[in-house]
């Protein structure tokens, strides 16, 4: 099976062009320590002989694990745009927080009473931002309403997603990403389709036709009623290759589905995002109603739960100390968003991106940093807005080895060449030298022009570092990656 997530993400603007010439050196800002001479001079040796660096801009941050001191600096303190390792900023503010215990959770209550096996009332589904929330834990929950001796409902089944205000993208957000995985809306009534838990979106599935020339056959999961598959795809001969790709229109529930499979082709799936959470949750909730023969008499709606309603059942999500496996490990951007409004209801009252951002500012200052000098727009690192600086990336790595959920922070984090997704995560196929292999744990991030990687690596004579590489105004984000690479294979060197 194929598994296909495309990246198209903004370009970086408003960033202070700075232009390096190509037969000047690179020039760096580099500190040496005790017996750190060596470093520093590889470091320099490496980042000249980088054509790729040329009118580009390096931030660089290298630190002692153990005492904290700046290695070597390069740019580290220009502010600039980190991707997704913004995301270890909003991860060390949620367990700051809301704790590593904490739970998201999806409820079920009734204005109404039950005789015999008749609800004489309305059915409120009520979402608190549970990203986690399954067809089958909707399946578990309709079982258990038929077990409490629900078998009809005189009334309407609501769905409420009050538990959020009613904006569902960052600022930031281009259009072009709606439709994408990385980009589904936040609510706080919303479903994934499986255990990436990309929240918001629903997989469509294809597989190639029975001839040459045939379309390919396509499903959706969930299925759900309303969403149009517009199938433009063929089936080709074997040879050629497969590039399936899905985009649902701007404001509607079409999908458009292109490219070509060829013959004997595994299963592709490719994640598009909806525009309302809460109707594909609704609509699964129906589907698992009538698998159990509960039936209804009203209308199945988005509403508002009454303060004087009667609670039935509540299911709970995984705690934060697993749900940051997922987030870390495969940089989920809408859990990212997810937590950052929770943490704005937990605190301020009110869940909301604005909100969420007043909260995780203050968390900066807690965790030694100056948030006069950090801009942040989101808590997924999406924004190409976003700024922070290498040095204060470093700060963040060092002081949070002192909290006591520290050691949950540095397991969500991805590890160099481990196959397993939900260890390896991004840097599954990465860093697989002898020196970095299993050596590094860390925080990636792509954008359009940007590439970042920040963490903490063991060299092969035991010296531990923590590294912030942010690149930006690159020509090719791609290229980044070795560039990093490169860099954290020399640490794990010395």
């Amino acid at each position: 099976m194929k598994r296909h997530k495309f990246i198209m993400l903004p370009i970086m603007i408003g960033l202070i062009m700075l232009y390096l010439s190509g037969t000047m050196p690179f020039k760096m800002e580099a500190y040496a320590i005790g017996n750190e001479d060596d470093l520093n001079w590889q470091m320099e040796e490496l980042l000249t002989s980088i054509p790729e660096l040329k009118g580009s801009i390096a931030g660089i941050s290298i630190r002692d694990q153990n005492s904290g001191k700046v290695l070597f600096e390069h740019m580290a303190a220009t502010r600039l745009a980190p991707a997704s390792n913004l995301k270890l900023l909003t991860a060390a503010a949620a367990l700051s927080v809301l704790g590593k215990d904490y739970t998201f959770s999806t409820e079920v209550y009734t204005d109404g009473k039950l005789v015999d096996d008749v609800l004489s009332g309305n059915l409120y589904l009520k979402g608190k931002g549970d990203t986690t929330l399954l067809a089958s834990d909707l399946d578990k929950i309709a079982k258990t309403l038929l077990e409490k001796g629900i078998s009809k409902i005189n009334g309407s089944i609501i769905g409420d997603a009050s538990w959020y205000d009613d904006v569902p993208y960052s600022v930031d957000l281009a259009w072009s990403d709606e439709s994408t995985y990385y980009g589904a809306p936040v609510s706080a009534l919303t479903i994934s389709p499986d255990k990436d838990y990309d929240a918001g979106t629903i997989i469509i599935k294809a597989n190639p036709g029975v001839k040459a020339g045939s379309k390919t056959m396509v499903s959706m999961s969930p299925s759900i009623a309303g969403v149009e598959i517009i199938n433009r795809t063929s089936t080709v001969a074997k040879n050629v290759k497969e590039n399936i790709v899905a985009e649902r229109e701007h404001g509607s529930s079409s999908i458009i589905l292109e490219g070509n499979m060829p013959l004997g082709a595994d299963e592709t799936k490719v994640w598009v995002a909806l525009e309302s959470p809460p109707t594909i949750v609704l609509d699964v909730f129906q589907q698992a109603l009538t698998k159990h023969h509960i039936t209804w008499t009203g209308q199945v709606m988005e509403g508002k739960t009454p303060e004087l309603s009667t609670p039935i059942l509540v299911h709970k999500s995984m705690p934060l100390s697993e749900l940051l496996i997922p987030f870390m490990k495969l940089s989920n951007n809408t859990i990212g968003e997810t937590l950052l409004k929770e943490m704005g209801k937990v605190e301020k009252g009110e869940g909301s991106f604005n909100k969420g951002i007043a909260v995780l500012r203050e968390q900066l200052t807690y965790f030694g940093l100056d948030k006069k000098n950090i801009l942040i727009r989101d808590g997924s690192g999406i924004s190409p807005i976003d700024l922070i600086t290498a040095n204060d990336l470093s700060t963040l790595l060092f002081n949070v080895q002192k909290e006591t959920w520290f050691s949950i922070y540095e397991k969500a984090l991805p590890v160099s060449g481990n196959n397993d997704r939900m260890i390896g995560g991004t840097l599954r196929n990465r860093l697989l030298s002898e020196n970095t292999l299993g050596a590094v744990k860390a925080k990636t991030g792509t954008l359009s022009a940007v590439s970042s990687l920040s963490g903490y690596v063991k060299s092969k004579n035991g010296n531990k570092y923590i590294f912030s590489i942010i690149l930006n105004h690159l020509m090719d984000e791609s290229k980044g990656k070795i560039i990093e690479d490169q860099i954290v294979e020399l640490l794990a060197a010395q």
